[in-house]
């Protein structure tokens, strides 16, 4: 199983997807990748909000814990969602502890600011693995004024550069930068020990993250930096329109999809059931089975 310890050593590219559900789960951890993130992308990939806000701790608990029972190698990391952390620092660790205690995961993910160092530090004090997360931080979304790549001057990218060392020093155990320039996460990579994980932050972070949705095609959108692998909407919409059209012209079920063979001849006969004819009372008179003379029933 991978480690948060092997994921800082490792040489090679470091590989993350996101997954909701234990069959994707599955499918993205017999195919070897690194670690999945049970991201509060779920909102809109998932749950059909348009924004990550409305996703709720229950809500990462309840996946992450779906995710952690279908994966036996990758490392298991879920994001905190908003105001789970960054209002009390007690209740901030205590929403970590509980992805780790009750669902199962790994390490948890903070989408970070200068707000999120100290919780970083507490965290990791008490055993709780820290993946920070800079550049767009979509539960910023409403303050930042939409989706836009973050870093593009100056002085954000110094911010960004800073609060990716104090992080670090912090005790964060990898960092995802998110849609920045790539001379900024190049710059940040060559800044830290720890591992950057990059997405639509170009080619010299020490490993890549995509959404699942994009990565197999099933969204009908996908963010420019991004890459559809595959047509899971379009093999999907096919697959429910052959069903369709089988339970329309009778095709399916077929006999091998049931078994007619069952002796169940009585099921048809005309006899009445034991007991179900009328029955005298005490008083003489005929019981009839119960509603069967009701004519409200």
């Amino acid at each position: 199983m991978t480690t948060t310890r092997e994921l800082r050593d490792r040489e090679d590219s470091i590989t993350m997807l996101t997954a909701y559900d234990a069959p994707t789960a599955a499918v993205v951890d017999e195919a070897g990748i690194d670690a999945v993130l049970v991201g509060d992308s779920m909102g809109n990939a998932a749950m059909g909000y348009d924004t990550t806000l409305p996703v709720t701790m229950a809500d990462v608990t309840s996946r992450t814990a779906a995710v952690a029972r279908a994966v036996d190698d990758a490392l298991v990391v879920a994001d905190m969602p908003f105001l789970s952390f960054g209002v009390d620092e007690a209740e901030s660790v205590r929403n970590a502890g509980t992805l780790l205690k009750e669902a199962d995961a790994d390490a948890v993910k903070l989408e970070s600011g200068p707000h999120t160092v100290e919780a970083t530090r507490r965290m990791t004090a008490i055993g709780i693995p820290v993946m920070a997360h800079l550049g767009l931080t979509p539960q910023h979304v409403n303050r930042l004024g939409g989706y836009t790549q973050q870093g593009t001057d100056q002085d954000a990218a110094e911010e960004i550069l800073e609060l990716a060392r104090a992080h670090e020093a912090a005790g964060a155990f990898a960092l995802v930068i998110e849609h920045v320039p790539a001379p900024l996460a190049a710059a940040v990579t060559d800044a830290l020990a720890i591992p950057t994980i990059g997405i639509g932050a170009g080619p010299d972070c020490d490993g890549q993250v995509l959404v699942i949705n994009d990565v197999v095609g099933l969204g009908e959108w996908s963010p420019p930096f991004s890459r559809q692998f595959g047509d899971v909407r379009g093999e999907l919409r096919r697959a429910v329109e052959k069903y369709k059209t089988a339970v329309a012209d009778g095709s399916f079920p077929a006999e091998e999809h049931y078994d007619a063979d069952a002796d169940l001849a009585d099921l048809t006969s005309d006899e009445t059931p034991d007991g179900a004819e009328g029955q005298e009372t005490p008083d003489g008179t005929e019981e009839t089975p119960d509603g069967a003379g009701d004519p409200t029933n």
